[in-house]
């Protein structure tokens, strides 16, 4: 495991130990928590854009052209 120095304004530090003691942690565990959750973010983001392309690539064509008119739309309204 590696040591961080970080400097921090005197208020942030106070509200960080404010928080820490309140979900029973030190504030080393909250910015390890930190800095582990901007890791899963950048794979959550990594794993949509991949559902994304998959989405994409299975498209297998669209066209505007292919759209109803008005009254083809109201047609087939479930009534």
């Amino acid at each position: 495991m590696k040591n961080l120095t970080v400097s921090v304004p005197d208020d942030i530090y106070r509200l960080a130990r404010v928080r820490a003691a309140e979900s029973g942690s030190s504030v080393s565990a909250l910015v390890a928590g930190y800095l582990r959750s901007l890791g899963d973010r950048e794979a959550e983001f990594a794993r949509l854009v991949a559902q994304q392309n998959q989405v994409i690539a299975e498209v297998d064509r669209f066209s505007g052209r292919d759209r109803l008119d008005r009254d083809g739309l109201h047609s087939r309204a479930v009534r």
